[in-house]
């Protein structure tokens, strides 16, 4: 985990910016307070000793669920998936993918009772004030998007799949992957007018609460994305379709088998919040 000392920034993109969409604006200013955010995108290497570590399963000799305390029963486990593990991509080093908003903030649930730490999933804000680390380009490296292939895995040089974690540059606080490789869950529900219609001049850890199930702030870009698509201030939007080939009926509310492209990190905040503040932030009716 890397501290990420509060301040304030500037939140969205100036109109002018190349690739601006209309939901990054206006631009207003946003008050943080202090957290840590993990260095790396939550990688399968991890992220399966949640998912297995209630059944007997063995994978390259290795007992994942052993090396987990499997006594957490309070926390429920994502599923399964139904179709290859790493989707076709890679497990050891790579982001974790397709998982669903709900999945990965029970991770974070598990995570915060296995080590006595409180993880959540960032806000929006949080995301974006990590990502620019004292920026205010379109990229958190400046405005030049040729520059891109150093930090990021984008459409242009992914060859079509995610990459180890780490192997770009990192940004100016220590963060990899920021841009590119998988686009990130943020908690915040989508709104295309939250910047126009709710928010002020100064906005302090500004959290849009999810209502329903869809749509929820995905932030980042990732390995299938255009250059534009990675900028600092832009937003991608979940969407139902990304289950279109899911063969369970209900569908599942684990994973997305269509959005091999969708991951997560994890952030601490500085000040931990009390046991029953927790919940709110794991609340199953307001992720999925």
């Amino acid at each position: 985990m890397v501290p990420i000392q509060g301040g304030s920034f500037t939140m969205g993109s100036p109109s002018n910016e190349k690739g601006r969409t209309s939901d990054e604006g206006p631009t207003h200013s946003v008050e943080v307070a202090s957290f840590w955010m993990a260095e790396f995108e939550i990688t399968w290497d991890l992220y399966n000793l949640y998912v297995y570590r209630s059944i007997d399963n063995q994978r390259d000799s290795k007992n994942l669920a052993s090396e987990a305390s499997i006594e957490v029963d309070a926390v429920s486990g994502a599923t399964v998936p139904y179709i290859v593990m790493d989707f076709g991509m890679g497990v050891e080093g790579h982001p974790a993918v397709s998982m669903t908003q709900l999945a990965a903030s029970r991770f974070c649930e598990w995570l915060s009772a296995m080590t006595g730490n409180f993880y959540r999933l960032p806000t929006e804000a949080e995301w974006e004030y990590a990502c620019r680390a004292g920026s205010q380009s379109a990229y958190s490296f400046g405005n030049n998007a040729s520059n891109l292939d150093e930090y990021a895995w984008s459409k242009e040089n992914s060859d079509g799949k995610t990459h180890q974690v780490g192997q770009k540059k990192p940004n100016a606080w220590g963060l990899y992957d920021m841009h590119g490789n998988v686009a990130e869950w943020t908690l915040d529900k989508y709104d295309p007018e939250t910047y126009s219609k709710r928010r002020k001049k100064t906005n302090v850890d500004p959290f849009v609460k999810p209502d329903k199930t869809y749509p929820r702030t995905l932030k980042g870009g990732s390995w299938a994305d255009a250059a534009d698509r990675l900028r600092s201030a832009s937003r991608k939007v979940s969407q139902k379709k990304w289950k279109i080939r899911d063969p369970q009926i209900p569908k599942s509310k684990w994973w997305h088998t269509d959005a091999p492209f969708i991951g997560f990190r994890i952030v601490r905040p500085y000040k931990t919040p009390s046991a029953e503040e927790q919940k709110v932030y794991w609340k199953e009716k307001h992720t999925n």
